[in-house]
């Protein structure tokens, strides 16, 4: 049984691994390499190995940085099943086909609308827990909590039995169950975003939050928040939604500045049953949990450039999430030079964005081929993160110490990936590698 690593190793971006049996190849995300343009023109190579080859893909959740390459790879050869649970692939056509609107402006296309829809036409539905077979290897997806719909990947093969979690979720979820623990592994493949850092309290989260909001209402400034599509933006809509009932913050506009955030919002209000019990619960006494009074969703450009006619203080939430594109520009360039304005980072900001210079302590930035002064205050929160951090992935493989044979440490800078597989092998005697990219091993 071998396993071969064809991205998201030492980044955060690209995961793609590859099992293979002697009957059955199976392929475990294709997402797209995400960064500057060094980084994204890896998405236009070959693949390191036969699309037409692969049997089966199975998808974790619906990230761009895991799903994104799909219909790259239908394009290639690949014409076997794509295997996720039922919320996944809705959310990933909203996010493929957001991506590919994109690529059109930007003229440079992976694929095209052809290869999206032969794409969904391979891809089934799986519930959770729910064991099947392809070839002689067997699978089931359980609960990972790090986005509606994503799965731990676990495999049974040639004897072997090995995890892979795709991206785990943290523990304190705003909205989801934790990830299921799962015990008697051999191998296991694990993420490592947050490999060597610790989240906020959800206590100190909510609280900081608060007062950004607080705060930039008393200035009377915009709140800016640069929000990923997929969860964040969910997570923060519910808690301002709380926050305005118990009246903790100031009444005052919010806007949704984000298409796709908006229609990933539909998906979630699809999938009440999906949510930790008592939000679940509360979803079925009141079904409007993402809307609240004063709260705009703005689709076209036209009702995105009205935002700028409501005068402060207000609240924008924008994508994208590492500010790399999207409307968070637009709003950036106009309130960032304000000093009764804020920016709030509430996610992880890779090395080479926007966002990251920010936090840096940048004093100006270039938007759209002008110097923008850097007088907002800027401000994080971590708390928020989708991603276990270090002590939850490191309690996440502990569970399963007894049975380790080898552990795989993946997706993260290389810094995080390190010190995670460190202690890996430090403080539980299992060996923890950082495999290298197409690297191939033997189980």
């Amino acid at each position: 049984m071998k396993l071969s690593f064809h991205g998201g190793v030492q980044e955060v971006t690209g995961s793609c691994y590859l099992v293979q049996t002697e009957q059955t190849n199976i392929l475990v995300d294709c997402g797209m390499f995400q960064g500057a343009d060094d980084v994204s023109d890896v998405n236009f190579n070959d693949f390191a190995f036969d699309p037409g080859g692969v049997h089966a893909l199975l998808v974790t959740h619906a990230h761009l940085d895991h799903v994104g390459r799909i219909p790259r790879l239908v394009q290639k050869g690949f014409h076997g099943r794509i295997i996720s649970t039922a919320a996944t692939r809705d959310l990933a056509r909203l996010i493929l086909e957001d991506a590919l609107s994109l690529a059109q402006r930007e003229e440079r296309q992976l694929f095209d609308e052809h290869d999206i829809e032969r794409s969904f036409s391979q891809w089934d539905a799986i519930f959770y827990h729910e064991k099947k077979e392809v070839g002689d290897i067997a699978y089931r997806f359980n609960r990972s909590g790090h986005i509606l719909g994503s799965a731990l990947v676990e495999l049974w093969a040639e004897g072997k039995r090995l995890l892979f979690t795709g991206d785990l979720g943290n523990v304190s979820s705003t909205l989801l169950e934790p990830p299921e623990q799962i015990s008697g592994l051999e191998y296991l493949v694990i993420e490592s975003t947050y490999g060597n850092r610790m989240h906020e309290q959800v206590a100190d989260r909510e609280l900081k939050f608060e007062r950004a909001i607080e705060d930039v209402a008393a200035k009377g400034g915009a709140l800016m928040i640069p929000a990923f599509a997929t969860e964040r933006t969910q997570d923060i809509l519910y808690l301002l939604n709380e926050m305005v009932h118990f009246k903790r913050v100031p009444d005052m506009p919010v806007f949704v500045d984000a298409p796709l955030a908006t229609r990933v919002t539909e998906v979630y209000e699809g999938y009440g049953d999906e949510y930790r019990q008592e939000i679940h619960e509360l979803m079925t006494r009141h079904p409007n949990l993402f809307r609240f009074k004063r709260l705009t969703f703005t689709e076209s450009v036209d009702a995105s450039k009205h935002i700028n006619d409501v005068p402060p203080p207000k609240v924008i939430i924008a994508g994208s999430g590492m500010m790399t594109g999207g409307r968070i520009l637009h709003h950036a360039r106009r309130y960032l030079p304000d000093p009764k304005s804020m920016l709030l980072i509430i996610g992880y900001q890779s090395p080479r964005s926007l966002g990251h210079r920010l936090l840096n302590g940048a004093q100006s930035i270039h938007i759209f081929g002008e110097e923008i002064p850097v007088n907002a205050e800027i401000r994080q929160i971590d708390g928020f993160s989708a991603h276990a951090d270090a002590p939850q992935l490191f309690s996440f493989v502990e569970q399963t110490r007894d049975t380790l044979k080898r552990v795989f440490v993946v997706h993260g800078e290389e810094t995080q990936a390190s010190h995670l597989s460190q202690e890996i092998r430090d403080r539980l005697g299992v060996q923890a590698d950082v495999p290298a990219l197409h690297e191939e091993v033997e189980l």
